[in-house]
């Protein structure tokens, strides 16, 4: 067991200096010093306490993300769809936010109410999907890219038709949400504790699912053989739905967070692409939970630190996404040439 753990680790290693290493030639062919870039993107992320509650303030709907991506994972279904449903989750919270505006409720019951709002739309949204694919015959794939266009679509259409500021249609969203109906930050900080929260008790839930229950034992079957799980008796469409309801749910949570915690309103690009990334972060970590939260942390840590490199050294700061990108590919390679080996040992 620790010689597997040990050859494991070495081929995890091996990605990830050959994804810095390639990253380095990369920032080379452009005259740029790889050891600046790194150290700028590491200061950007950790140099201050301020900055390391922007990059908690990334990793919370990431981690919720990817906490729903590895219950369709396990399922054997590649959720793509994800990306929409966090931004149904953050139309979902602010309609319930407009319903309750004027209501008498205390403002921690709204909030409340409106993160609950948001993981329904994030459910129903990828009920969608599921139906898609359950009863439809669509791939999941294709039916949550459609889902995903249209959940952009319909962002557009509330921000400058029936929600738009009185008076002029803006860019920067919907009108902002009185303060009372924010989740509580810390002091001068961005984080807010109650979303930090909300996404670490969501990835420890989903590990106790996936590891610890019958629930988790037979979604898991249907992810590994669906034929060999439906002979077995294991009703194979429903746990395929079930999954998408978890997955769609917890994205919603990721979306409810963005409204309630950081922008306080609906804008364009409300998900901030945490649904493609989580995805690479489901990948990266082989869909095994307990590595969720280092790995989103990580990969949180490279978004926000490389704002740095356009200020710092002019460099556009979609080299992170690169980085990501490439490390995810590297340790999908050696994922596969760790098998090859193991089968010719």
């Amino acid at each position: 067991m620790f010689r597997k753990l040990l050859i494991n680790l070495g081929y995890q290693t091996a990605a990830l200096l050959l994804a810095f290493g390639l990253v380095s030639l990369i920032l080379l062919s452009v005259d740029a010093s790889p050891l600046d870039a790194f150290r700028n993107m590491f200061t950007g992320s950790f140099g201050s306490l301020r900055k390391f509650a922007e990059v908690l303030v990334a990793f919370v709907p990431l981690l919720l993300v990817t906490a729903g991506l590895l219950v369709t994972f396990s399922a054997g279904l590649w959720n793509i769809g994800v990306e929409g449903q966090v931004v149904l989750g953050a139309i979902s919270t602010v309609w319930v936010y407009r319903f309750f505006l004027e209501s008498d409720l205390a403002p921690g019951l709204v909030i409340t109410l409106a993160i609950l709002g948001g993981m329904l739309g994030g459910a129903v949204w990828a009920a969608f999907a599921g139906i898609l694919k359950v009863f439809g015959g669509v791939n999941e794939i294709f039916g949550g890219l459609g889902l995903n266009f249209v959940s952009t679509a319909l962002t557009i259409y509330l921000i400058f038709g029936p929600w738009k500021r009185p008076g002029v249609a803006s860019m920067s969203g919907t009108v902002p949400l009185p303060d009372q109906f924010s989740l509580a930050q810390v002091r001068v900080l961005p984080i807010s504790p109650t979303a930090l929260w909300i996404a670490i008790i969501a990835i420890v839930l989903v590990f106790i699912i996936l590891q610890g229950t019958y629930f988790g034992l037979r979604l898991k079957a249907v992810g590994r053989n669906f034929r060999a799980a439906y002979m077995l008796g294991i009703p194979t469409w429903q746990y395929s739905m079930y999954s998408f309801l978890i997955c769609g749910a917890l994205a919603g949570a990721a979306g409810a967070v963005q409204v309630a915690a950081v922008y306080h309103r609906l804008i364009p690009s409300i998900s901030s692409g945490y649904g493609y990334l989580g995805l690479m972060v489901a990948m990266l970590i082989n869909y095994q939970a307990i590595w969720a939260i280092p790995v989103a942390l990580f990969f949180a840590a490279l978004n926000i630190g490389s704002i740095q490199l356009p200020i710092q050294m002019k460099l556009d700061s979609s080299l992170s996404g690169v980085l990501q990108g490439v490390l995810v590919l590297f340790v999908l390679l050696a994922a596969g040439v760790r098998q090859r080996f193991t089968r010719k040992v």
